[in-house]
This record gives structure tokens, sequence and C-alpha cells, in this order.
């Protein structure tokens, strides 16, 4: 039986969840948690913050990122754990990939127009709160202005994948996000691997760069899922992770902090690890 006293997938308002990062370091702490991760997409201001609301309790926040990469068409996360907040090479590409996703945004909206959905980028990034922007904000404001009923709408019908308002993102690939997370000092985890389409290559791709974990417990996976990824991680000496995927209470996937996790186990190798690079 797993010990979930750990949840190391969680996002804030930092990038597109709708919990402030001492919002969700209250409700860790009430869940009785020992230890999460703040894995804010393209982003790490979501961390200091929350350090600093554990700070003088029994709560360790890790410092977590989920970098959105594209192979082929296909976007693929990689997690990165236990990089510095302030390493200037790593807060320097996640701007970048900011950057981008602003762009991304903006051409996203010519589409819309293009479909007679008019959005103001200006709503959008009121919905972002000053953090990471991204399809979800875009979705958001859609449903407000009653062009959709939810987001799932809104992605399933016109800004998901290939569909007629996407815009793909090709900044950066799943390897070369390892091969920055580990000169960063970090643990490059592969997120959630059940819902790619066939994560066996992406896998032994990765692993030649240097990947060090595999996302083994995620809401989304399945008991046989978990089992197989779990083998997976045991054939490649791959940490196993875990998370709920946290976007909060107020977000469309209504994932509920603490509900799936890793072993505390999994904490502490990815912190041995991370020791053994700096």
């Amino acid at each position: 039986m797993i010990d979930l006293l750990t949840d190391l997938h969680i996002h804030t308002t930092a990038s597109d969840g709708s919990d402030t990062p001492g919002e969700v370091v209250s409700r860790a702490l009430r869940l009785g948690l020992k230890a999460i991760a703040i894995s804010d997409h393209d982003t790490m201001e979501g961390i200091i913050p929350a350090q600093q609301a554990a700070n003088g309790f029994n709560l360790e926040v890790l410092s977590g990122v989920e970098v959105n990469t594209y192979q082929k068409g296909n976007e693929i996360h990689v997690l990165g754990y236990l990089i510095n907040p302030n390493n200037d090479e790593f807060i320097s590409k996640l701007r970048e990939l900011q950057g981008d996703r602003l762009d991304r945004i903006k051409k996203m909206l010519c589409k819309l127009k293009a479909l007679n959905i008019f959005l103001e980028l200006d709503r959008i990034l009121e919905f972002s709160k000053g953090g990471s922007v991204g399809r979800p904000h875009v979705a958001r404001a859609m449903q407000e202005k009653g062009y959709v009923s939810s987001a799932q709408e809104a992605f399933s019908k016109y800004i998901g994948a290939e569909k007629p308002a996407y815009i793909p993102r090709e900044k950066l690939t799943p390897r070369e996000a390892v091969e920055l997370i580990l000169r960063s000092g970090g643990v490059p985890v592969l997120a959630h691997p059940g819902l790619l389409k066939d994560s066996g290559p992406i896998i032994k791709s990765l692993l030649e760069v240097g990947l060090k974990g595999l996302e083994v417990w995620h809401l989304k996976h399945s008991p046989l899922m978990v089992q197989y990824y779990l083998e997976k991680a045991k054939k490649y000496n791959l940490v196993p992770t875990g998370g709920s995927d946290y976007h909060g209470t107020g977000h469309e996937a209504c994932n509920t902090l603490g509900t799936t996790g890793a072993p505390y186990e999994s904490v502490q190798r990815l912190k041995d690890l991370a020791q053994a690079y700096n």
C-alpha cells in the first residue's frame, strides 16, 4: 500500500492553478502531508512563496517545474525537481518559454477571431494572475463570454491539439528539457507517461540523455498503467514519482490534493540524486 504523505505534482496561480502557493501549503498541512512539490508550467515563481508559507511547519516543499515540450507535434511534459529557483540559466530559459507562451496566445486569438470568437488579451492575462499564461486561461475567457459551456469544450472544439485555433510550440524538445534540467542540478522525470500515445520509444530516447524518473502514480493512470510504469522504473533504475496534478478547487480538472502521490522513499531518492549533482 502506498504511503500517501507526498504529492509531487501541484500547480498554483504562478501558472494555471487557481490556488495561491500559500493556499496550497495550507491545504497540504490540513491533510497532514509530509512533502509536496510545486511544479508549475514553465515557471518556478510559486516555489519560494510556498516554502515561506511552510516555514516552521512539518512540511517539506520541494522545488519543481513542469516543462512543456514538443516532439513531432506531440506535447510531452518533463518534470524537473530540486532545481535552485535562482539558477540563472534555467530561469533565463523559462523566461524564453514564457515569452513564447505569450506569442502563442496572441496567434491563437487571431485564429479564434477568424472563427468569430472575440477575446481580449488583457482579460486572458488577468486570468493568469501574472503567472505563466496558457490555453486554460483562453478556455476560461471563452467560457466567460459564453462561446463554450466549459473549458473542456474549448479544448475539444477549438484550442486542443489539431483543432482550428491550435498553435503548436516547438521551442524545446523533451531531450533538450532533460539535458537542461540536469545542467541546472535538477532531477528530470517524465510526467504522466500513460497519457502519451506511445511512451516506450520516448522513455528509451530520454534514457539516452539522462532521464532519472517516471511519474508512475497519476490521477489518470489506471491500476494497470501504474503497475506497468512501476516495472519500467525498476527495470531502468528510475525514481518512481507521483502526484495529483492538482490545479486548485476552482479549476476545471478538479483534481484533489493529496489523493495521488508517491512513497516518501521517492522523495529521498530525488534528494540523493540532486545532492550527487551539486
